[in-house]
């Protein structure tokens, strides 16, 4: 079963793809510039009221049995004037040159619905198609919690791990289609507030395009106040915290960031809300202080280092930049602690980018030449806050492959994400309108939750010292 859509702007032409139905490879024809995917199989399918729906629930995680889907690509200006085959290798690296040409010669890879030669040479108006069995990697079993719902919209709580929209190597998991999945096929979800796939927490969900359209702008003119939760390295200071350091962008590509004099200005408000040392560690024969020990407080001895241990801690952004509170949690040296990025040793040497807003400790080409010496794949999953991290992380990158391949697509198999790859300890926990008319707020992500045998706290009171300590610009922002 396929559904099709033509694209603002796309010819109305002919276009055979293969696509899945029954289990079988067929082929549809038809005027499309974009083809859902088919199901091959639902293996182990859970029981559902609502309408069918691609999902099963294994080991904790929620799975998409693999499908068949076709890529649709208009030739880009770039690309004219070029061979086929070169385009694919040079700016399609998810697999190689050799399965590339095969795919170009069976017509998996296609172009205006008919086979060509890797050597064809494109020209402006090719549609391109590439159809191929897709695998979509599992994302947490958690749901979407429905903290509100009103004839407009649905306030959300989104699960860590899941993409918003369908991108890259997601489709049915991503928050748009499990929704859907979950109301019906007329149901169209209108997301109003973005979240990276690694933080969960509030979003807006609008039913209608006039309240999308009204909940953006207000979020737009900043009249909406946005509270976030994070779980930071060692113990944050007391009281409020402000950080008003400018933030460059020093990789338009990767989307790094990092505090530097010559950025754009930003500032966010910090509050510590818990501190919970590390374990303490009861002395035993073998580690037990030795009198002089005892005396002068030697490895016995029971202390906690500022960086010992991890805070919760209460963030509110008044300014709005990319990455801002991971990267100003970075500046104040207490980056969130699982963070892939910005509290990864290996990128930004071992101060973390601590106090750093002229780049003299590491320059941008460091960073840079750091990160591109750990690839992208590296990057991504990496959690390497302490050097001994490393190691274990290196060992899973190895144990990820299952040395086993699809039996359908001969593509080898990943065994499942690990929780580093599900999960960043940043939680959107509160969204209110600065004239008070409207607030909601999350519960506590479990890793917010004293852990097991320490008291804490368990909510979160209001923002009027965020707000106080934000002075005037919190003002000019919301006004």
């Amino acid at each position: 079963m396929t559904a099709s859509i033509l694209l603002p702007g796309a010819p109305s032409q002919p276009l055979t793809a293969v696509v899945a139905e029954n289990n079988k490879v067929v082929e549809s024809t038809g005027a499309i510039s974009y083809t859902e995917p088919s199901l091959i199989s639902q293996p182990e399918p859970s029981a559902s009221l609502g309408p069918p729906h691609p999902y099963f629930f294994k080991d904790g995680l929620r799975r998409v049995a693999p499908y068949f889907y076709t890529y649709n690509t208009w030739c880009k200006e770039r690309w004219r004037g070029r061979k086929i085959i070169e385009v694919f290798e040079s700016e399609f690296r998810e697999r190689s040159v050799e399965y590339y040409r095969a795919a170009m010669e069976s017509g998996q890879v296609a172009v205006n619905g008919k086979i060509v030669s890797p050597d064809y040479v494109m020209v402006n108006g090719d549609l391109v198609s590439h159809t191929t069995h897709r695998h979509e990697p599992p994302v947490t079993q958690d749901p979407v919690q429905v903290i509100h719902e009103d004839d407009d919209m649905i306030v959300i709580n989104k699960p860590s791990g899941v993409p918003v929209h369908p991108a890259g190597r997601y489709h049915y998991n991503s928050v748009v289609e499990i929704m859907k999945a979950e109301r019906g096929p007329t149901f169209a979800p209108r997301p109003c507030n973005r979240l990276d796939r690694l933080t969960s927490g509030i979003m807006f969900i609008a039913k209608t395009a006039k309240a999308a359209e009204s909940l953006s702008a207000q979020i737009f003119r900043r009249s909406v106040r946005k509270e976030y939760l994070a779980r930071v390295v060692g113990r944050f200071p007391d009281g409020e915290v402000v950080c008003d350091q400018p933030i460059l962008q020093i990789s338009p590509k990767l989307g790094l960031n990092r505090v530097r004099a010559n950025g754009k200005s930003a500032k966010t408000v910090f509050k510590r809300l818990a501190y919970y040392p590390s374990p303490i560690i009861k002395p035993s024969p073998s580690n037990s202080p030795s009198p002089d020990e005892a005396e002068t407080g030697g490895p016995g001895d029971q202390f906690t280092r500022e960086t010992e241990g991890y805070s919760i801690v209460r963030c509110l952004p008044v300014t709005g930049r990319t990455h801002q509170i991971r990267v100003h949690l970075q500046f104040l040296g207490h980056p969130v602690q699982n963070d892939p990025i910005y509290a990864n040793q290996k990128v930004w040497g071992f101060d973390l980018g601590r106090n750093d807003a002229e780049a003299t400790l590491n320059t941008d080409e460091d960073v840079l030449s750091r990160l591109a010496r750990m690839g992208k794949e590296q990057v991504a999953d990496a959690v390497a806050y302490y050097d001994e991290m490393v190691d274990v992380y290196h060992k899973k990158k190895a144990e990820r492959m299952s040395g086993q391949l699809c039996d359908v697509c001969k593509t080898p198999l990943y065994t499942d994400p690990g929780s580093q790859e599900l999960c960043l300890w940043l939680h959107s926990l509160r969204y209110e309108d600065a004239d008070g008319s409207w607030s909601y707020v999350s519960p506590l992500p479990a890793w917010a939750m004293p852990p097991e045998g320490a008291s804490g706290p368990t909510q979160v009171g209001g923002m009027d010292d965020l707000v106080e300590a934000a002075g005037e610009d919190m003002k000019i922002e919301v006004s």
